[in-house]
Protein backbone atom coordinates (compact mmCIF):
# COMPACT_ATOMS: atom_id res chain seq x y z
CA UNK A 1 0.00 0.00 0.00
CA UNK A 2 1.43 3.91 -1.05
CA UNK A 3 2.06 6.08 1.82
CA UNK A 4 -1.35 7.94 0.82
CA UNK A 5 -3.45 5.38 1.36
CA UNK A 6 -1.94 4.27 4.31
CA UNK A 7 -2.12 8.26 5.92
CA UNK A 8 -6.24 8.25 4.49
CA UNK A 9 -7.01 4.87 6.32
CA UNK A 10 -5.10 5.72 9.13
CA UNK A 11 -6.91 9.19 9.94
CA UNK A 12 -10.08 7.40 9.12
CA UNK A 13 -10.10 5.12 11.72
CA UNK A 14 -8.60 7.65 14.47
CA UNK A 15 -11.31 9.97 13.46
CA UNK A 16 -13.85 7.45 14.31
CA UNK A 17 -12.12 7.23 17.98
CA UNK A 18 -12.12 10.91 17.90
CA UNK A 19 -15.63 11.44 17.26
CA UNK A 20 -16.77 8.89 19.47
CA UNK A 21 -14.19 10.04 22.02
CA UNK A 22 -15.70 13.83 21.50
CA UNK A 23 -19.55 13.24 21.37
CA UNK A 24 -20.84 9.63 21.87
CA UNK A 25 -20.77 10.93 26.00
CA UNK A 26 -23.40 13.13 24.76
CA UNK A 27 -25.80 10.45 24.44
CA UNK A 28 -24.38 7.55 26.41
CA UNK A 29 -23.18 9.27 29.66
CA UNK A 30 -25.39 12.15 29.66
CA UNK A 31 -26.75 11.16 33.19
CA UNK A 32 -23.46 11.02 34.63
CA UNK A 33 -20.93 13.46 36.01
CA UNK A 34 -18.98 15.14 33.05
CA UNK A 35 -15.64 14.33 35.72
CA UNK A 36 -16.62 10.68 34.29
CA UNK A 37 -17.50 11.36 30.60
CA UNK A 38 -13.94 13.17 30.27
CA UNK A 39 -12.50 10.31 31.54
CA UNK A 40 -14.10 7.77 29.75
CA UNK A 41 -13.36 10.37 26.77
CA UNK A 42 -9.73 10.25 27.31
CA UNK A 43 -9.75 6.61 27.46
CA UNK A 44 -11.05 6.51 23.92
CA UNK A 45 -8.89 9.63 22.48
CA UNK A 46 -5.59 7.16 23.46
CA UNK A 47 -6.95 4.78 20.63
CA UNK A 48 -7.50 7.56 18.27
CA UNK A 49 -3.83 9.15 19.10
CA UNK A 50 -2.58 5.57 18.49
CA UNK A 51 -3.50 6.20 14.75
CA UNK A 52 -3.21 9.82 14.06
CA UNK A 53 0.05 10.29 15.04
CA UNK A 54 1.55 7.15 12.95
CA UNK A 55 -0.58 8.80 10.53
CA UNK A 56 1.15 12.55 10.67
CA UNK A 57 4.26 11.26 10.33
CA UNK A 58 3.84 9.20 7.15
CA UNK A 59 1.75 11.41 5.52
CA UNK A 60 4.23 14.17 6.33
CA UNK A 61 6.64 12.12 4.45
CA UNK A 62 4.60 12.97 0.84
CA UNK A 63 2.38 16.27 1.69
CA UNK A 64 2.61 19.52 3.66
CA UNK A 65 1.37 19.92 7.27
CA UNK A 66 -1.62 21.99 5.65
CA UNK A 67 -2.00 19.46 3.24
CA UNK A 68 -2.45 17.36 6.09
CA UNK A 69 -4.46 19.28 7.94
CA UNK A 70 -7.24 19.81 5.42
CA UNK A 71 -7.69 16.22 4.52
CA UNK A 72 -7.98 15.52 8.27
CA UNK A 73 -10.44 17.85 8.21
CA UNK A 74 -12.59 16.19 5.18
CA UNK A 75 -12.51 13.28 6.69
CA UNK A 76 -13.79 14.57 10.53
CA UNK A 77 -16.51 15.78 7.83
CA UNK A 78 -16.78 12.14 6.18
CA UNK A 79 -17.19 10.43 9.41
CA UNK A 80 -19.11 13.19 11.35
CA UNK A 81 -22.18 13.71 9.25
CA UNK A 82 -23.45 9.72 9.24
CA UNK A 83 -21.94 9.63 13.02
CA UNK A 84 -24.21 12.54 14.02
CA UNK A 85 -27.16 11.39 11.87
CA UNK A 86 -27.17 7.49 13.03
CA UNK A 87 -25.58 7.95 16.93
CA UNK A 88 -27.01 11.06 17.99
CA UNK A 89 -30.20 11.04 15.55
CA UNK A 90 -29.09 15.29 14.39
CA UNK A 91 -31.09 15.92 11.78
CA UNK A 92 -29.11 16.66 8.41
CA UNK A 93 -29.11 20.21 7.16
CA UNK A 94 -28.11 21.97 3.82
CA UNK A 95 -25.66 23.50 6.40
CA UNK A 96 -24.01 20.14 6.31
CA UNK A 97 -23.69 20.14 2.35
CA UNK A 98 -21.99 23.83 2.78
CA UNK A 99 -19.60 22.99 4.77
CA UNK A 100 -18.29 20.03 2.45
CA UNK A 101 -18.56 21.85 -0.64
CA UNK A 102 -16.32 24.65 1.78
CA UNK A 103 -13.93 21.91 2.52
CA UNK A 104 -13.61 19.90 -1.17
CA UNK A 105 -12.81 23.97 -1.43
CA UNK A 106 -10.02 23.83 0.32
CA UNK A 107 -8.85 20.33 -0.61
CA UNK A 108 -8.49 21.62 -4.08
CA UNK A 109 -6.09 24.86 -3.10
CA UNK A 110 -4.02 22.91 -1.28
CA UNK A 111 -3.68 19.87 -3.41
CA UNK A 112 -4.20 21.63 -6.72
CA UNK A 113 -0.06 21.82 -6.98
CA UNK A 114 -0.39 18.62 -6.94
CA UNK A 115 -2.76 17.52 -9.60
CA UNK A 116 -1.95 20.03 -11.82
CA UNK A 117 1.72 20.77 -11.73
CA UNK A 118 1.28 24.49 -10.83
Amino acid sequence: MNRLTITILLLGCSNIFMTFAWYAHLRTLSHKPWLIAALVSWGIALFEYLLQVPANRIGHQIMSVGQLKILQELITLVVFVPFSIWYLKERLTLDYLWAGLCLLGAVFFLFRSRLFGA
